[in-house]
């Protein structure tokens, strides 16, 4: 990629939510990161998102406004208010779509029926505050099923417009949510023309339509966040009924693994640790925060332990039902486990009752609690990760940031970033199993218990092998400049 490509080239984000704004999981991270990465790599970029009225005061009283117009929307002919709040942070330039009858109500996403309408809204008004600040992207980045009318609008109804020019990119972060609604439904609020409602474009079947799926027929290209992601969806256990689809649109589809911010991720600087530390001192800090990690916990402090962090949403989707069926194999004498996380009432109680057989043995801290997590990523030996499916995962990168060797199952971004180890080499920076079978978890962690115990140095190796491990976005980021400047010529 030469600098006369990339040096000034425009790129908006658009997207549901970006931290640290609004951020409910992964696409948050990425909508906030990816763009930071940019800008240092010359680029001009501007991220579009809605204006919930949950974003905190802190944000919204440094907003300015900007200006505002009336947009066409529905089948009916309907207009609506557009309005325009911008502000700045690091570099990028944020502008959020302002519409209280659709971003009053609270929390980002309150429901399907609700949902469909207000990111209709929201993708058709981000091309037109584009054509209104009289800011032309070159690239026009969306994210996931919330934005993936975006190309279908540039297309269509903005064709010949200046923003039409731009070309687009559609991120998949999580397949299994794609914005399935009635046909009817879908037609009224886009007021999009009947020929895209056929089984190339929107339509499921003779009732419904899916918003994902016609993002994704008229974006020039489609990208997820894992090599190996985008090869699983191409399948039928993976593609969530997409799987057809995305087969017959291969040739643009490509995978490209997320970064973290190693800004706020840096176990040196983290100041919310006992005891910060760099590959230098990462063995002596690891006791002095396992041990402190050991005592705000109630566990019993004794810095020899095998200390196994568990960092989740806790739900199916995370391999919590291969954990409940190996739990009382997994947790030995030499072995603590520790819990974050909320989700699933079932998991939830399943983890308080091991918490409550084995006290002093595990803790099951049902909470969203992120001095917890960062103290967990540096106090434990290992963290696990045994997802049915992750089409990246960001806590195995910054477990092994934080010199935490992951143990996870083979499957999307954890297949791409964890190397399993080599016992005859000393190759490989965790531990990995293939099926999903409680068994194979079970015996990736029997595997990491026995090194970390019978073979110290060579865990050590591996410790010190993931913290100097590049796992931020730069990397990332020279990949979709390359893809940038392979759509603008």
């Amino acid at each position: 990629m030469t600098d006369t490509i990339t040096k000034g080239m425009k790129v908006a984000f658009i997207g549901s939510e970006c931290y640290p704004f609004i951020k409910t999981g992964g696409l948050g991270d990425v909508m906030y990161a990816l763009p930071r990465a940019l800008i240092r790599q010359g680029c001009e970029v501007r991220v579009f998102m809605p204006y919930y009225r949950c974003i905190p005061d802190r944000f919204r009283d440094k907003m300015t406004y900007v200006g505002s117009f009336m947009m066409n929307l529905t089948q009916d002919g309907r207009d609506f208010y557009v309005g325009i709040m911008e502000t700045e942070l690091d570099g990028v330039i944020y502008d959020f779509v302002d519409n209280r009858e659709f971003f009053d109500w609270g929390n980002p996403y309150t429901g399907l029926w609700e949902d469909i309408p207000k990111y209709c809204y929201f993708s058709k008004a981000s091309l037109a505050v584009l054509n209104y600040l009289d800011w032309i992207p070159d690239v026009i980045h969306c994210h996931d099923w919330q934005a993936a009318l975006v190309p279908v609008f540039l297309r269509t109804q903005f064709d010949g417009t200046p923003v039409g020019a731009a070309r687009t990119v559609l991120t998949i972060h999580n397949l299994r949510f794609q914005g399935i609604c009635s046909i009817d439904h879908l037609k009224y609020w886009t007021g999009l023309p009947d020929f895209l409602f056929d089984y190339s474009v929107f339509k499921v079947n003779d009732r419904e339509a899916n918003m994902f799926k016609g993002g994704l027929a008229y974006t020039d290209r489609i990208t997820t966040v894992s090599e190996t992601y985008a090869d699983e969806i191409q399948t039928d256990f993976y593609g969530e009924g997409l799987n057809g689809h995305l087969w017959y649109h291969r040739a643009k589809l490509l995978g490209i693994v997320n970064g973290i911010d190693v800004d706020i991720w840096d176990s040196r600087t983290d100041k919310l640790l006992p005891a910060p530390y760099g590959e230098a001192d990462v063995l002596r800090a690891k006791v002095e925060n396992k041990k402190a990690l050991q005592e705000r916990l109630g566990l019993a402090v004794d810095g020899d332990k095998f200390v196994i962090g568990l960092i989740s949403r806790l739900t199916d989707q995370k391999g919590l039902d291969l954990i409940d069926a190996v739990f009382t194999q997994m947790v030995d004498d030499r072995v603590q486990v520790v819990i974050l996380g909320t989700g699933d009432p079932r998991y939830e109680n399943a983890f308080r009752y091991f918490e409550s057989v084995y006290r002093g043995q595990v803790c099951a801290y049902i909470k969203h609690d992120e001095s917890l997590a960062h103290q967990i990523y540096a106090g434990s030996d290992a963290l696990l990760v045994p997802s049915l499916f992750e089409p990246c995962g960001l806590t195995q990168l910054i477990a092994m940031r934080y010199g935490t060797v992951p143990i996870v199952r083979e499957t999307g971004g954890l297949k791409d970033t964890v190397e399993p180890y080599n016992e005859y080499t000393g190759d490989g920076n965790g531990f990995t199993f293939d099926r999903y079978q409680a068994d194979l978890l079970l015996d990736a962690v029997k595997r990491a218990e026995r090194v970390y115990f019978e073979d110290r140095p060579s865990w050590d190796a591996m410790v010190t092998r993931d913290m100097e491990k590049d796992v931020s976005w730069e990397h990332s980021a020279d990949l979709y400049l390359q893809l940038y400047g392979e759509l603008k010529g």
